[in-house]
């Protein structure tokens, strides 16, 4: 990652808190964050790529820490976070960013499936934002950032089951940030469009999707994990201080 575009004074020392923030965008915003001086706690299965990740940061004098904890699992997840909480103060910044968009189709699609799928989509998302609203109100405030797709926006093939959870996001991210703003609560949506991680370049993307992308973006050149940061970090800051209930997408104009 670039040095940062915008500096964020009132992120210096919060606790900032991102799921799946060892790879692709997660370790984008994992890095946009401590490079705002955030304190800049992640989790992720991926153990040796969080452990990497945050031991190249915290070389260069940044405050990182990682635990190694599966989402799906509600109980230890909590307890993660807040264990976090405890050694680095109250988070005051959730990145709800953990995901897996696997792709399938009608007839394949078993109960176990479709339960893991919701899980590691939306219902952790939920539960983080059960653990940190205490805290967040606590301490006076906060910033929630749910992440969405453009995926059942532009009715992506063999993605329903994740499609599904994605719309749903929508639904939770208002409903939350109307329980939750007399308490200094925001709420919001960050809604990316198809960003060239090393897993999309790895698995998905070929001349085709290419040529797809170039037709349907208004913006020419590639979808980045770094633009999605840049849009994290001001819903993250005071910088969106009236901004709630909010669908912000980042796809280059292809929605």
């Amino acid at each position: 990652m670039s040095e940062p575009v915008a500096i964020y004074p009132d992120l210096a020392g919060k606790a900032v808190f991102v799921s799946g923030g060892a790879t692709g965008i997660g370790a984008e915003l994992t890095e946009a964050f401590a490079r705002q001086g955030s304190v800049t706690c992640f989790v992720d299965i991926a153990e040796a790529e969080g452990e990497a990740l945050a031991a190249r940061l915290n070389a260069e004098g940044l405050d990182v820490r990682f635990a190694a904890c599966d989402i799906t699992r509600t109980a230890d997840y909590q307890a993660t976070i807040r264990r976090f909480a405890d050694e680095a103060g109250p988070i005051r910044v959730l990145l709800n960013n953990a995901a897996n968009d696997q792709r399938h189709t009608l007839d394949s699609v078993t109960e176990e499936f479709f339960d893991r799928t919701i899980a590691v989509n939306l219902r952790h998302q939920m539960f983080a934002a059960q653990a940190v609203v205490p805290m967040m109100k606590a301490a006076g405030g906060g910033s929630i950032v749910n992440f969405g797709s453009v995926s059942w926006m532009i009715r992506s093939a063999d993605l329903a089951t994740y499609a599904a959870c994605k719309a749903a996001v929508h639904g939770m991210t208002r409903c939350l940030a109307s329980d939750h703003g007399a308490d200094g609560i925001r709420v919001n949506t960050l809604v990316p469009g198809w960003v060239m991680t090393e897993k999309q370049l790895r698995l998905w993307v070929d001349d085709q999707a290419r040529e797809t992308i170039r037709r349907s973006q208004c913006l020419p050149g590639p979808l980045l994990p770094a633009h999605i940061a840049q849009m994290a970090l001001f819903l993250g800051s005071e910088a969106s201080a009236m901004c709630t209930a909010q669908n912000f997408i980042v796809d280059g104009g292809w929605t």
